[in-house]
């Protein structure tokens, strides 16, 4: 992480924490390389895990669930399922596709909520225990890095915002049939009769693809974002602790550290849970879309 014999200056800490443990070499906050791709094995594994616990809590409380009194972690859930059905009910008119998308949009928020939250987890503390477990393993412990918020990598929201439009596809042709779909696509939003029907049919088609790009772009982009720009923050906050640690005349940095990295938690909070209610509320959105016809 640093050169021999000194500390790491403010950008070589926060370069190095930007950094991912990949199979190869990545240039840039996106690789999209199709001959050799990089897998990053850090957001793989942590949305694995996290998808897994997600899963498993929901389904241990749906497997305790009690007609009585219900606990706390049994009224949580059942007030997060309320409410997506609730949402879901106001956007997609189709009961049956209803019992396929509102979980799909439920697994959506609370996975992306434990994604975000690994961001209110200290910066140093998960690199460090790498970086042990690394150099014991015969690494070099400069080279381990580790990042653990999935959602502050590109290509963990852009993967998401994928699986989003393959949904509406589905329900495009599910519900208006391949035929009566790709008529949509050549005959809407600009409609036409005879020879105009001809002419705006290439118009038509490009605003349709622009849309289905721009959708899926902005989704995943807005989640990217959000929590990026948040661990930039705790990474600048951690900084102010680093230079008033140690130092007498650095103390109020420290305490400053102290003050700002617990406001910053507290509202980060909102930050995160709003980003996944976001996410679930425009997949919702952009499925019962799918549903309407032009």
């Amino acid at each position: 992480m640093a050169a021999e014999g000194h500390g790491p200056t403010a950008s070589e800490y926060i370069q190095h924490h930007l950094e991912h443990f990949t199979t190869r070499t990545q240039t840039g906050i996106a690789d999209f390389s199709l001959s050799n791709p990089v897998l990053k094995l850090d957001s793989l594994f942590w949305s694995i895990v996290l998808g897994v616990i997600g899963c498993f809590l929901l389904w241990r409380v749906a497997k305790r669930a009690t007609s009585g009194a219900p606990g706390r972690m049994q009224a949580a859930v059942e007030l997060l399922v309320e409410m997506v059905d609730t949402q879901a009910r106001g956007i997609i008119p189709n009961e049956t596709s209803r019992k396929a998308v509102a979980p799909l949009a439920l697994t959506a928020f609370v996975w992306i909520f434990l994604m975000n939250a690994m961001d209110l987890i200290p910066v140093d503390l998960i690199p460090r225990i790498w970086e042990a477990i690394y150099g014991a393993a015969g690494g070099d412990p400069h080279h381990a890095y580790m990042r653990v918020v999935a959602t502050a990598d590109l290509s963990t929201t852009l993967a998401l915002s994928v699986t989003v439009l393959l949904s509406c596809l589905y329900y495009n042709i599910k519900i208006k049939g391949l035929g009566g779909w790709v008529k949509e696509l050549f005959s809407a939003p600009f409609h036409g009769h005879g020879v105009m029907a001809i002419v705006l049919a290439p118009i038509n088609f490009l605003m349709q693809m622009i849309e289905f790009v721009a959708k899926t772009v902005s989704h995943g982009m807005r989640l990217f974002g959000n929590m990026f720009a948040g661990e930039l923050v705790f990474m600048l906050i951690a900084l102010m602790g680093a230079v008033g640690f140690g130092s007498l005349g650095g103390v109020f940095l420290w305490i400053g550290h102290i003050v700002a990295g617990s406001v910053w938690a507290i509202f980060h909070i909102l930050i995160i849970t709003l980003q996944a209610f976001i996410f679930m509320m425009l997949t919702l959105v952009y499925v019962g879309q799918a549903h309407d016809a032009h």
